[in-house]
């Protein structure tokens, strides 16, 4: 698997990784139980900030994409293949897309739209 981030592209380099690993597992240039490199190895490779890769690695492995088997290490999950697909991203940007296009047909201002957002999301974090 080669990997390459543009640090001049202004997609964030923890996307770009995410793109790429989700890339080479659809192409089946990894398979599942192939391992991959440790945060830090990876890190150092590709000259990122460890946290950068750390990200990224946390958010392929909630999409189980990978999957991390403690001190033994980091692994393509069994059902990557069929979860490279599935974008929350854009599921999430879909449905705030829909929701505040009807916010504003009910005449709701964006600046209100903001507050319950920010609101909403407070109350959210707090359970």
């Amino acid at each position: 698997m080669h990997i390459t981030i543009d640090i001049d592209d202004p997609i964030p380099l923890f996307t770009q990784l995410i793109e790429q690993i989700k890339l080479a597992v659809a192409n089946k240039h990894i398979a599942p139980g192939d391992p991959l490199p440790s945060i830090r190895q990876l890190a150092s490779d590709l000259e990122l900030n460890s946290k950068t890769v750390a990200k990224a690695y946390k958010l392929l492995e909630r999409d189980s994409v990978i999957q991390t088997r403690g001190y033994r290490g980091t692994f393509v999950h069994p059902d990557a293949q069929a979860n490279c697909s599935v974008d929350l991203a854009a599921w999430t940007n879909e449905i705030l897309n829909t929701a505040i296009g009807q916010l504003r047909s009910g005449g709701v201002t964006d600046s209100e739209i903001r507050i319950a957002f920010t609101q909403t999301m407070n109350q959210t974090n707090r359970y």
